[in-house]
């Protein structure tokens, strides 16, 4: 028998990306609401005090869709036949670029709104890309790599035999 794909309803195509999108963001949220809390504890030894309780979530909701967007266009299937710590860096590395660079897209269309002027909307654009903002480039690029990881083990074992070794008792 020929092996043939299953052509899947709607129904089924849209609980898939609801029920991916759920992982992404529960993962994200987890890891990036660590970071930003760890940051609050530090600033707050020196005297400092954030109230970005949110914002774990909130960035884990954006870079999830961004992250969805991404492997919808397929701009990562270039090594997934290498060894899995191949396609894991590469996609690490590769959707961090594609945060970063949605985010430089989301701080000049802000800029541009609050300054209509180009040479303006630059310049704040070139005062957001700083040390620290490379710094959240390298925390993302990390965060990335156990999770791509995760998906790229998924993908080759086949998503009900991953999740049956993480949720089923043995």
């Amino acid at each position: 028998m020929e092996n043939q794909k299953v052509k899947k309803t709607w129904k089924q195509r849209l609980f898939h990306e609801f029920r991916e999108y759920g992982f992404n963001v529960v993962y994200m949220t987890l890891f990036f609401s660590a970071v930003i809390h760890y940051r609050r504890l530090v600033l707050a030894e020196h005297g400092i005090i954030l109230d970005d309780y949110f914002m774990g979530v909130i960035k884990a909701l954006v870079i999830a869709k961004i992250v969805m967007i991404g492997a919808f266009l397929r701009i990562s299937r270039k090594y997934e036949r290498k060894p899995l710590i191949i396609p894991s860096i590469y996609k690490a590395v590769l959707f961090t670029l594609w945060v970063m660079l949605f985010d430089i897209i989301e701080i000049y269309i802000k800029a541009f709104i609050h300054t209509p002027v180009f040479t303006e909307a630059f310049s704040e654009l070139k005062h957001h890309i700083n040390p620290a903002w490379f710094g959240a480039a390298v925390v993302i690029c990390i965060s990335f790599l156990p999770f791509f990881a995760m998906k790229e083990l998924s993908r080759v074992i086949g998503p009900d035999k991953f999740r049956g070794m993480f949720f089923i008792t043995r």
